[in-house]
Parts: structure tokens; C-alpha cells; sequence
């Protein structure tokens, strides 16, 4: 572990700024894709990214009680990738309309 990391990381606000660092980044590596298949043959589609590694600026252990928890979902290889993605979407979204 490197010398920076507070010994109490596994607080609760620790925690909560590792996973939102991770949402971020999920987001933005997502933006990133989909701006490079911008192209008139693509059709405007997402990006088929749902997993990532996580940022290095935060200890293995932190990942690993966040998929305890129940946040994240190991997707091997160092991929995680976020259970909120995986909930059904809510009877009469406009799913339909986001493909």
C-alpha cells in the first residue's frame, strides 16, 4: 500500500469519494468512446463500455469492500463494473428510445 493512504480509509466518506471517483470515470471513459464512433456511419450509438479498472489513487482494499457492499461487481481481469447498471430500468421508462 502506498504511504499516502489514511490508515482509517475504510470510512463510510472514504468509501462514498472512492466509488463517485469511479463513476466518473466510468462516465467520462464512456464520453470518450462514443466521441470517437461520431462518425455519419455510426448512428449516434453508446458505448458499449460497462467495465473498467479502477482509478489507481485508491487502495485495492477499497474496491474490494465496495463489491462487499454491493456497489460494484468484479468483472476479472482488474475490471469492475457498477451494479446500478444491471438493475432493470422502471416499468414505463423510455428505454426503448435509449438504444
Amino acid at each position: 500500500m502506498s504511504n499516502d493512504v489514511p490508515e482509517d480509509y475504510m470510512t463510510p466518506d472514504y468509501l462514498k469519494k472512492a466509488f463517485k471517483t469511479f463513476r466518473k470515470r466510468l462516465r467520462l471513459t464512456r464520453l470518450d468512446a462514443e466521441s470517437t464512433l461520431g462518425s455519419a456511419l455510426s448512428g449516434g450509438r453508446k458505448s458499449g463500455i460497462i467495465a473498467i479498472r479502477p482509478p489507481n489513487n485508491f487502495p485495492q482494499e477499497v474496491w474490494d469492500k465496495l463489491v462487499e457492499m454491493g456497489k460494484l461487481r468484479t468483472e476479472g481481469m482488474g475490471l469492475y463494473e457498477l451494479v446500478e447498471d444491471l438493475t432493470p430500468k422502471e416499468k414505463g421508462s423510455n428505454e426503448i428510445y435509449d438504444k
